[in-house]
């Protein structure tokens, strides 16, 4: 994976963020998600804090909030305060040089295109959720979990057993492309639906 990729990815996976949170509907930000407990507004404003605290370990200072215990409710218009945090994560990312190898993340530094993979996973994943709880036609690409794939092998199954921040891995089914295959590897059932929960 390149440093070129890794930036790719992360534009990418925002602009599918973007792209899902602009098409809820009013009525369904109080929808259950793959996320257990969570509702759609919920996972967005996780997302956010997720993506704000990928900039800000590079510019300093810390999210305004825990993203494991996101707020029901956003201050403003939740695509306007998305894009806001979005567009911090990519200035950011667009400042590093293009052979940094100890790129500071959550989770640890790593080179630079791991680190922009690991924040487009943690945002293109969460799109997804958010997609398939409110019935949007708008699925994790083929294309966008190739360029995941890679952050993801490396780090995810350190993290499950360290911190258990990813459920269990499900069996990959045969026939699964690969968006279906990095969904069950992150824990999800690639697919559910708002009457599974």
């Amino acid at each position: 994976m390149t440093n070129i990729q890794g930036i790719e990815v992360l534009t990418r996976s925002h602009d599918y963020l973007r792209e899902v949170v602009a098409a809820v509907p009013e009525a369904a930000w109080a929808a259950p998600t793959p996320c257990t407990e969570w509702t759609v507004r919920q996972v967005l404003n996780h997302a956010r804090i997720d993506q704000q605290a990928y900039g800000l370990v590079l510019t300093g200072g810390r999210p305004d909030s825990d993203p494991f215990h996101p707020a029901d409710a956003l201050d403003g218009d939740p695509v306007a305060e998305l894009d806001k945090v979005l567009r911090m994560v990519a200035d950011a990312y667009a400042d590093l040089p293009a052979d940094a190898e100890q790129v500071p993340t959550p989770l640890g530094p790593m080179p630079l295109p791991f680190a922009a993979a690991t924040a487009a996973m943690d945002a293109a994943v969460h799109a997804w959720d958010i997609a398939v709880a409110t019935g949007r036609n708008r699925p994790l690409s083929t294309e966008l979990a190739e360029g995941i794939w890679p952050a993801a092998e490396r780090i995810v199954d350190q993290l499950r057993d360290a911190y258990r921040v990813f459920a269990p891995a499900r069996e990959v089914a045969e026939g699964y492309d690969r968006a279906e295959t990095l969904l069950a590897f992150l824990g999800r059932d690639p697919h559910w639906t708002p009457a599974a929960s």
